[in-house]
């Protein structure tokens, strides 16, 4: 890595200084590391020049207080920052801290300073039972906020397979699928054996004892029949947006079957 990770990570900083939106001993201490040393957290303020979207904050096992301290250190440079798992209470912290926060509380994600962005179409976000929802929605929120129009269909699982076949063409209008399902697992299969276009599958921690708490769905999934099914971990609906943003931007034509 250069020292600043790309020219235009320096050009950003320089006009951030002109604009005085970062002082020079701010700038200087970027310039020479890449990131915010909280003595906690080390915060990467490079991370969107590298991989085109700001550091995201996993809240699960971080305190309040670090939680808001990581978000205000991004919020100094950057718009649409994502904090996923997060409950009610952070985001209360996090609003009175600052206040241009959003919550999306079916996919316990906070966006700090929430911007409009251009959207491209393909995604398509598709959940088997209604209890997958918080899952798929932070996947679909995480897409969104990634500059991507998100199409959703929920409550389609295999046990009632006529549900997701009257969907057919708005699954093969998508350029990737991310399927959401606890349960068996059986869904992913499922839609990967009736569309041409990428398919995400993620396995949620929805089931009864033998589900082993998603691990059922996993390897189910891991195991799939259908053709190059890319798989992501427990409940990770936050990986499955994020990787179906990067898909999506690759290509312009659609997923015909």
């Amino acid at each position: 890595m250069e020292p600043l990770g790309r020219k235009s990570a320096l050009r950003e900083v320089l006009a951030e200084v002109a604009s005085g939106r970062l002082d020079i001993e701010q700038a200087e201490k970027l310039l020479s590391s890449g990131f915010d040393d909280l003595g906690f957290a080390k915060v990467d303020m490079l991370r969107a020049q590298r991989r085109g979207f700001p550091e995201v904050i996993f809240c699960q096992g971080k305190t309040v207080q670090q939680i808001v301290a990581i978000a205000k250190s991004l919020a100094k440079r950057h718009t649409n920052i994502l904090a996923t798992r997060a409950g009610i209470e952070v985001f209360e912290a996090v609003k009175s801290a600052i206040p241009d926060s959003v919550y999306h509380e079916s996919a316990r994600i906070i966006v700090v300073r929430p911007e409009p962005v251009e959207k491209q179409k393909g995604i398509l976000v598709v959940a088997a039972g209604t209890s997958d929802i918080p899952v798929a929605e932070e996947a679909a929120v995480t897409a969104e906020y990634m500059g991507n129009e998100v199409d959703r269909i929920y409550d389609v699982g295999v046990a009632g397979l006529h549900r997701l076949l009257s969907q057919i063409e708005r699954l093969r209008q998508a350029r990737v699928i991310i399927v959401v399902a606890g349960m068996d697992g059986a869904l992913p299969s499922v839609v990967a054996g009736l569309v041409s276009c990428p398919v995400i599958a993620v396995p949620t921690s929805v089931g009864y004892g033998a589900h082993f708490s998603g691990l059922a769905a996993l390897l189910a999934m891991l195991n799939s029949c259908a053709s190059g099914i890319t798989v992501v971990n427990i409940d990770n609906g936050f990986g499955a947006g994020y990787a179906a943003s990067q898909i999506n931007r690759l290509g312009d034509n659609g997923c015909m079957g």
